[in-house]
């Protein structure tokens, strides 16, 4: 009897200590690098949606609850950014220059270092230049079969056949890859080889903000439209961060710029992004470094598409107008008893597209500016591009009829439900429509794309 308690105790210990072995917490998967959470722009969607690691096809229809189930989803409008890309050729000449001093000048005995001086080597070439990678093309195959699951009446194979799905991009070839690929995902989960299906360029929609000749003077080409931007870099913060990797690699302060910080950062996150592996350029950053990094980036962002100047989100009233045109249209057709002539709109474009719809339409808009000053204070900030704008980030605005009259629109961010901000009542999550035109009632009646962009107009 001994023997049998003495064996079976031995087994349980081994199955338990196995199981403790093969589990493994998502939040120390040494595959991710801790920092990956801090990716701003250049992160990968899983990282929104850590479900999406396990299963790259997952959705939750219940997400969706309309009030009744009298409700039908009549229109659905997606605005894409694009997929996983290489590096812009200026990265990778910032690249190129950090390799060269860790190369040649960096010492020390950690295996990271080691790592990047003997077995890594700069892959990244000038002509990528921002095009789309593989994992890109797989981002937009995946949520096209994912919106697929999710708005099954909508996105659907007799939809597509019958013309109703229509397609538009910039003139980028990440986003027009992005497209053929959203595209080629549906085709194949269908198994239709026997037709192709069109799409339209158009960079006045999708690239606005190149057309937009106040945004254009005021602040894009404005460098004191970044001073808030510029103090931040040349503050305590950063400096703290940028002597912290010169102490790592053992180089002189000045050899260690703010262009080398980026550099550095870069090279983490493109590594894993495109390759999904943890580099030992990430070794170079704590988590801390991480949250400045980030919130530099974020104040880019704030300052030159974001809330910091009006024109920023001004300049996208054509696409907020050609949005909510693309609504009305399927709203009277609904509600006039015809067939919804567009029942899918995919418009794909850049996190620069985006953004300024994102701030025009109120989202994520804090109590205070983002600032060169108040760091410490913006750690709970809800303008937060690593939430919002990874790559292939969607807004999608669905169109519900639910009888009577009653029509709805729900917004997703990523795939994930979000409320109109403004409109906090207990139907928030799923507003009528005609409350949501109400609420915008100003920029519908105003926000020509034209008047704002003149550059007669007051200073941003």
């Amino acid at each position: 009897m001994l023997t049998f308690l003495w064996k079976f105790t031995v087994f349980c210990f081994l199955i338990f200590t196995c199981c403790l072995l093969n589990y493994v917490n998502p939040e120390e998967n040494l595959d991710t690098p801790a920092i990956s959470k801090y990716f701003n722009t250049k992160g990968r969607y899983e990282e929104v949606n850590p479900y999406l690691i396990e299963d790259i096809l997952a959705v939750n229809r219940s997400i969706l609850q309309p009030p009744s189930a009298q409700c039908q989803e009549i229109h659905l409008t997606a605005v894409i950014r694009h997929g996983t890309r290489y590096p812009t050729s200026k990265n990778v000449e910032k690249m190129q220059k950090l390799y060269d001093i860790v190369l040649h000048n960096a010492s020390g005995e950690e295996s990271w270092l080691r790592e990047i001086q003997t077995q890594w080597t700069m892959w990244y070439t000038e002509d990528m230049d921002g095009r789309l990678v593989q994992k890109g093309v797989n981002d937009h195959k995946h949520l096209a079969v994912r919106l697929s699951k999710l708005f099954p009446s909508l996105v659907s194979e007799e939809k597509l056949r019958g013309g109703f799905i229509k397609f538009i991009t910039s003139s980028k070839h990440r986003c027009v890859n992005s497209t053929l690929s959203f595209k080629a995902g549906l085709t194949e989960l269908w198994a239709i080889t026997d037709k192709e299906f069109d799409h339209a360029v158009n960079d006045a929609l999708m690239r606005f903000f190149d057309r937009c000749a106040r945004f254009v003077q005021e602040v894009d080409k404005n460098p004191s439209a970044l001073s808030e931007v510029d103090q931040f870099r040349q503050g305590p913060e950063m400096r703290r961060v940028t002597e912290k990797i010169a102490d790592r690699l053992r180089v002189p302060y000045t050899d260690i710029t703010q262009d080398m910080t980026a550099a550095a950062f870069d090279l983490c996150a493109y590594e894993f992004a495109i390759k999904a592996v943890n580099s030992p350029w990430c070794q170079l950053f704590d988590e801390d470094d991480a949250k400045v990094v980030d919130y530099a980036s974020d104040l880019r962002e704030f300052w030159t598409r974001g809330y910091g100047y009006d024109i920023n989100r001004k300049s996208s009233c054509i696409l907020f107008h050609d949005v909510f045109n693309r609504l009305n249209e399927a709203a009277n057709e609904s509600q006039s008893g015809q067939q919804v002539t567009e029942a899918v709109t995919v418009q794909v474009g850049h996190a620069d597209t985006l953004l300024p719809l994102l701030t025009l339409l109120g989202f994520f808009k804090d109590s205070e500016a983002l600032t060169s000053k108040n760091f410490a204070t913006q750690a709970q900030r809800s303008f937060r591009t690593s939430h919002m704008l990874p790559y292939a980030a969607n807004l999608v605005l669905v169109l519900y009829d639910c009888g009577g009259g009653d029509l709805r629109l729900q917004p997703l961010l990523n795939e994930k439900p979000v409320t109109f901000p403004g409109l906090n009542n207990q139907q928030a999550s799923i507003p009528r429509y005609q409350d949501v035109r109400d609420h915008y009632r100003e920029l519908l009646q105003g926000c020509d794309f034209e008047t704002e962009c003149q550059l007669s107009k007051s200073p941003a």
